[in-house]
């Protein structure tokens, strides 16, 4: 993945906070992907194999993107601003 790709995604992430688009945790998405109601999944890059498996499959259903970012999920927490971390994001359509 090229480093610009990469910095543009942080740099949608980080726009996305500021609005109302944006979902934080693997429940809230995969009930939204299951209702089509995603158009784009983040995955941090140690998420559980199984739990990215699933997004995969519902999102293959619900015509969703799945990105693997090149962040950890503590990296992750603490680039959206949270005292926890985070595996999976998603971008409402």
């Amino acid at each position: 993945m090229a480093e610009k790709e990469v910095d543009k995604q942080i740099a949608e992430i980080r726009t996305l906070l500021k609005g109302k688009k944006l979902i934080i945790g693997t429940d809230k998405t995969l009930k939204n992907l299951k209702l089509g109601k995603i158009k784009r999944v983040y995955t941090s890059s140690n998420c559980a194999e199984k739990v990215f498996e699933s997004i995969q499959h519902y999102a293959k259903l619900s015509n969703a993107e799945v990105l693997k970012l090149k962040y950890a999920n503590d990296e992750l927490g603490i680039l959206c601003k949270k005292p926890f971390s985070i595996s999976i994001l998603s971008v409402m359509k």
